[in-house]
């Protein structure tokens, strides 16, 4: 997820754990060599889908050939608004009439009104774990762009520590991760993990927003490990195996350690058309994770 006003658009994916693979096929997107078949499950986030906090989401999703949906976790004055029972009996509706799996949810608004100094975000993160629990959804991600960028920022660090100190006990008895989502290095993304002290505590990997800044994926998904909960699959560049990003090796390092959970969609590019691109994006990938 991206600072852009929670209007980026995400899917989940996650990985580990490759060192010089060599060269992996003369065709970006062609699978190299023998690969196994994987339980991977593919999602887009609401906002990708221009849904963002609407059940509808979930219909969309399924008419586009996705398995889930990552839903935002939106505002509604000072509160959530699915901490109504009303507003979470539409999502669960929803999702009983189309198959359609909420995977995981997002606090999006996050980015403008950051952990690191905004009481207003602890609070939302606590009812956002109420409501994860209430819904049976297990996984928060929590976004660190924008205004609540740590990067070269001490003291945002040591704040979102703290809060998240306070916050992990009633997600660790709720069974609820909260994932960790920034531009922050895998060895900062560990530090932080390491000080907080909490299995409720872990990582949202974006492989689009690593390579952004500089880090190298490769290196930084095997690093993290079974410390990454959810991965976005997303390329700025361009369609899936036309842009920046190699999902083929992306796929080998997952397999690396192993992964086995969603990605989730979060699109920036669409050459052809939001549905059209990402129904393309959709195929390459499970062209990619089918062999």
């Amino acid at each position: 997820m991206k600072k852009r006003a929670f209007s980026a658009i995400c899917i989940v994916a996650l990985a580990a754990g490759f060192a010089g693979a060599g060269p992996l096929s003369t065709v970006r997107g062609a699978a190299a060599g023998p690969a196994q078949k994987t339980s991977i499950r593919f999602g887009v986030c609401d906002w990708t889908l221009a849904k963002g906090g609407d059940p509808a989401a979930l219909a969309l999703a399924g008419q586009l050939g996705f398995d889930g949906v990552q839903v935002s976790l939106e505002p509604a004055g000072d509160d959530l608004a699915l901490l109504k029972e009303e507003a979470r009996r539409a999502y669960m509706s929803a999702a009983e009439s189309t198959g359609v799996a909420i995977a995981s949810f997002a606090v999006g608004k996050l980015n403008d009104v950051p952990l690191k100094n905004n009481p207003r975000a602890e609070k939302w993160l606590g009812q956002g774990i109420d409501i994860a629990a209430a819904m049976k959804v297990s996984l928060i991600l929590v976004p660190f762009f924008g205004a609540g960028d740590l990067r070269a920022d001490a003291k945002g660090i040591d704040d979102v520590v703290a809060a998240l100190q306070r916050l992990a006990p009633k997600a660790e008895k709720a069974g609820i991760i909260l994932a960790l989502e920034s531009y922050l290095s895998a060895e900062d993304n560990l530090k932080i993990m390491e000080r907080v002290g909490s299995p409720a505590v872990k990582v949202y990997y974006d492989v689009a927003n690593s390579t952004e800044v500089g880090l190298d994926i490769f290196k930084e998904i095997p690093a993290l490990g079974g410390k990454i909960v959810e991965i976005h699959a997303k390329d700025n560049k361009d369609l899936y195996g036309k842009g920046n990003i190699d999902f083929v090796r992306v796929r080998m390092v997952m397999d690396e350690i192993p992964y086995k959970g969603w990605l989730i969609f979060e699109g920036t590019k669409y050459p052809i058309g939001r549905e059209e691109s990402l129904k393309y994006d959709l195929k390459f990938l499970r062209d990619v994770f089918s062999h």
